[in-house]
């Protein structure tokens, strides 16, 4: 989103977004597909140089048209849930192409998931032995581990460490090839993540490592993944994942272990926030500037409802007002409509916020809409698309029949005296 020169208005690949908040209405999820784009081309430029394949992690962000997108693009995709399987089908992915990664779900869903045909990854031994009882070595699986490795920018996100639900533990290895021998299981992939936010690359060469030494005893592999979590920029001088050092590193070490294995096997990453979050803005509308004795607050017309990110995990969203962006700055803390502490942001330097102004909170394509709810009976915002300089609406507000559509209503006779 940047500053038009010749008229000091907010723009988004052209389209004006004070605009778009008058025809869409606000709150207002907005997203910029060539932000999207952007992303996808550095990672495959980075890996050019193996056989990379890039599964959008879509628990960020699943909109069916933002979807739809991704696959426009090239890429494949990465799925949690059955219901996130069949919303990758509806928009156009080849079974080939999802990969599913559950958590603590039932072996039916996984179940389900073999008849769709998808790409089976399995983080627990006691379904992994089921899965063996269920199909021998009839239909092959890729083995999610967990290489007990503290890295992410909050304990919430941080999915690789010995305290983690997720993955089999590297230390259970022993165990886990002998369940794998003696169902006759056939390993195809083995995945790792540690984490969101990581912006270290030798946190990825180290789990990278780790992997590789453990690849040597499932001969079956056909590709190595190593999810995702690089971090972007939140704030102006955020340091971040250099993806192209990374590519570098990691090519490296990956043609390395190949030569060693003995054949090319793919090379797997699962971004979800970093393909997204950079292209998302929601702007909300100021309902009331309101002083206390040690507060000024701006109070607009959304909260935790539509972004939970600042209350659920402290995290540092940037906002700007678009309405007035050439006035004075002045502090102030930013406030939802929500009954309860809702808070967007403290004590930032805004250009003077005056009630009706529009407000800007950037960073919000992942785990946005995705996460919001209908908290307080509020209604989840439209979400528009911008694609080549064109604003299409991918999603409309909510109405009240939205909140009553499966509610079951029941009349009651007056109580009689």
């Amino acid at each position: 989103m940047q500053v038009s020169t010749s008229n000091n208005q907010y723009q988004i690949q052209g389209v004006n977004v004070l605009e778009l908040c008058e025809k869409f209405d606000s709150p207002l999820y907005v997203y910029d597909a060539s932000k999207m784009q952007e992303k996808v081309n550095l990672l495959k430029d980075s890996f050019k140089d193996v056989n990379v394949k890039i599964k959008y992690a879509c628990k960020a962000l699943n909109n069916i048209s933002i979807l739809k997108l991704f696959k426009y693009y090239g890429t494949g995709l990465d799925t949690v849930s059955i219901q996130e399987v069949r919303l990758g089908l509806m928009a156009g992915f080849a079974p080939k192409e999802i990969i599913f990664t559950p958590n603590c779900v039932s072996f039916e869903e996984i179940k389900e998931a073999v008849r769709l045909g998808v790409v089976i990854n399995i983080d627990n031994i006691s379904i992994l032995e089921q899965f063996g009882h269920e199909y021998g070595n009839t239909v092959p699986c890729c083995i999610r581990l967990n290489p007990h490795i503290m890295a992410g920018g909050n304990h919430k996100i941080s999915t690789g460490h010995i305290d983690s639900k997720f993955g089999i533990s590297v230390l259970q290895t022993r165990h886990l090839l002998r369940v794998i021998k003696t169902n006759n299981i056939k390993v195809n992939g083995l995945h790792m993540h540690t984490g969101s936010e990581i912006v270290d690359s030798e946190v990825f060469l180290q789990g990278a490592n780790i992997l590789f030494d453990i690849a040597k005893d499932f001969p079956d592999l056909e590709f190595m993944d190593f999810g995702s979590g690089f971090k972007v920029a939140y704030k102006e001088g955020d340091v971040i994942t250099d993806i192209a050092d990374l590519g570098k590193k990691l090519t490296k070490a990956f043609h390395g272990f190949c030569k060693e294995y003995g054949k090319e096997l793919e090379l797997w990453f699962e971004p979800g926030k970093y393909l997204v979050s950079e292209s998302g803005y929601l702007f909300v509308k100021t309902n009331v500037i309101k002083t206390t004795p040690a507060t000024v607050f701006v109070g607009v017309n959304s909260g935790l409802n539509h972004l939970v990110r600042p209350m659920m995990y402290d995290a540092y969203h940037d906002i700007v007002n678009v309405s007035n962006p050439t006035a004075p700055t002045r502090v102030y803390t930013v406030v939802g409509y929500i009954c309860e502490t809702d808070t967007f942001g403290w004590d930032r330097k805004l250009n003077e916020v005056r009630e009706g102004d529009i407000l800007c909170l950037k960073n919000a394509g992942a785990y946005g809409f995705t996460m919001s709810s209908q908290y307080n009976a509020r209604f989840r915002p439209a979400e528009v698309l911008i694609f080549e300089g064109e604003a299409r609406l991918i999603r409309e507000r909510e109405t009240l029949d939205d909140i009553l559509q499966n509610q079951v209503v029941i009349d009651f006779e007056p109580a009689k005296v």
